[in-house]
């Protein structure tokens, strides 16, 4: 695969309901995952909010969204990130990136390990963009 640059959009409880409309809009493959899922909830309450949401339309359209913990600042109409994701053979190539967009930036959270396996960061570039990076882990030997 290669890398891909897609939309990111951040919710306050219905991100679910969102993905799932788009996903009627575009039709495609959704998958969600939970904040549970991951044991990534700081409040009980939220395990089931959607930590990760992606949607793949037949057309090649990607879009991701999730729900903001209440811990964390959401405001609708700044709610949108790029994201930038690919697989682990895409490991120098994102980190490049990663690198360049943090230069003069600031790093929300670093490059490394996440829950889920894969390398993830975020950061916002000099102009005030956020992006988000996700390098997939090694496939697993199976």
């Amino acid at each position: 695969m290669a890398t891909r640059l897609n939309p990111y959009i951040s919710f306050r409880d219905n991100a679910r309901d969102a993905i799932t409309f788009y996903q009627s809009v575009f039709g495609g493959e959704l998958n969600v995952s939970t904040f549970g899922d991951f044991q990534a909830n700081e409040d009980p309450a939220e395990a089931d909010k959607v930590m990760h949401a992606m949607l793949v339309a037949p057309n090649g359209f990607t879009l991701m969204a999730a729900d903001t913990p209440s811990s964390m600042q959401h405001n609708p109409g700044d709610n949108i990130s790029v994201s930038l994701s690919g697989e682990s053979s895409d490991d120098a190539e994102l980190r490049d990136y990663w690198e360049k967009l943090i230069d003069g930036g600031t790093v929300t959270i670093p490059l490394e390990k996440a829950p889920w396996g894969d390398a993830f960061g975020m950061c916002v570039d000099k102009f005030g963009i956020a992006w988000l990076v996700n390098i997939a882990g090694a496939p697993q030997e199976g």
